[in-house]
């Protein structure tokens, strides 16, 4: 699915929906390593960002995304309206990431330029 394709919006300009094929998600649970808490637990020592945990973070959000476009094509979509995020912490040091939007098959409307 190509990423112009893709809004946390509930439509995209120059597109109508043809089908509503309901919801997706992609869900993926991290833990903290012993290794990188110390190395975040050092970082903490001197304040500003923690980047060993902000990698972490962006590396589940990234495989939570890619799920959801995964089930996403598997639906039939070529689109994705009001996709976001949640995380929530199962218990000290593991967190579930989860990316959940409208899967959702498009047309171009006439006259629109095409996606890039």
């Amino acid at each position: 699915m190509q990423a112009g394709m893709i809004t946390g919006a509930q439509g995209l300009p120059g597109y109508r929906i043809t089908r509503n094929l309901g919801l997706v998600r992609g869900l993926t649970v991290r833990s903290r390593s012993i290794v990188g808490n110390f190395f975040g637990g050092l970082q903490s020592l001197f304040g500003g960002n923690i980047s060993i945990y902000g990698h972490l973070c962006e590396q589940a959000r990234q495989e939570a995304y890619e799920l959801m476009c995964r089930h996403a094509t598997a639906q039939g979509a070529n689109a994705l309206i009001c996709v976001r995020y949640d995380a929530t912490e199962l218990m000290a040091g593991l967190t579930e990431v989860l990316c959940y939007g409208t899967a959702v098959v498009v047309e171009r409307v006439d006259g629109a330029h095409p996606e890039a």
